[in-house]
């Protein structure tokens, strides 16, 4: 791939980076705690991972466009996320379209994202897409895929309700703990919600699973201890992909096991 391709990958994906394992871990999830005995339309994991991170894609572009168009005084400044915005939802469209013919609950699904991705929305055109209740909206729908999935598979979705609450818990805490390692890093209001939170987590994480308790006091001291650290933002990235690793590694050992239980 020559240098100009290479730029124009980089100019289509966006540079939100953390988002790409939550939006894959939770779908991950589901995918094999629902591949059980049920007849479901497991064919269809593959087109519909891939309408979901095109449709990523094109809600990201479509949210800069937004942004730009209001704030920049350059009028060529919003265009340049015109195209992989019109190029991603047809990919989104082409992939998702057709199951909804196999899966028409896919449309409910749908609807119960569109409020969180409107907030997301919302947020860009204010130009304060850092806010802290704005990351928190984007986790929401990411978990819920958990329970697309696994239903696509033939899980139950009674099945899927801890592992998706596993996830939220997991993800909902990146959001301020990512905030004290970057731009937050010297707010101590920040630090001590952030480890706060990241202590109630554990009790929580033990009523869904007891084992899960261990991942989340992990969790606890990556959140008290490297704050003060002064990493690098790809030590910081790196971090978290190995958390989220563990995460899915943890939840398909401990509900695998209880669904075979």
């Amino acid at each position: 791939m020559g240098r100009k391709k290479r730029g124009a990958l980089r100019s289509w994906l966006p540079n939100q980076h953390g988002a790409w394992a939550m939006l894959a871990v939770p779908f991950a999830v589901g995918v094999f705690l629902g591949d059980g005995p049920g007849e479901g339309p497991r064919w269809a994991h593959l087109p519909l991972f891939v309408a979901w991170l095109a449709g990523y894609v094109t809600a990201f572009h479509v949210q800069q466009w937004l942004r730009l168009r209001r704030l920049s005084r350059n009028p060529r400044a919003p265009r340049r996320h015109v195209r992989p915005a019109i190029g991603s939802a047809a990919v989104s469209a082409v992939f998702g379209v057709p199951l909804l013919f196999a899966c028409p609950w896919l449309l409910l699904a749908a609807a119960c994202a569109a409020p969180f991705v409107a907030v997301n929305t919302w947020y860009a055109w204010r130009n304060k897409e850092r806010a802290l209740l704005n990351g928190l909206a984007a986790v929401v729908p990411a978990c819920g895929m958990l329970l697309v999935t696994l239903r696509m598979g033939g899980g139950e979705l009674s099945e899927g309700w801890r592992p998706a609450l596993a996830c939220l818990l997991f993800f909902a805490g990146t959001v301020p703990y990512v905030k004290t390692m970057i731009r937050e890093r010297d707010s101590r209001a920040y630090y001590r919600a952030s480890v706060a939170y990241h202590a109630l987590a554990v009790p929580v994480a033990y009523a869904l699973a007891p084992w899960l308790a261990v991942l989340f006091a992990a969790y606890l001291v990556r959140a008290a201890v490297l704050p003060w650290k002064g990493l690098r933002v790809p030590v910081v990235g790196a971090v978290e992909v190995v958390g989220a690793a563990l995460l899915l590694a943890a939840l398909l050992l401990v509900f695998l096991e209880l669904a075979g239980a």
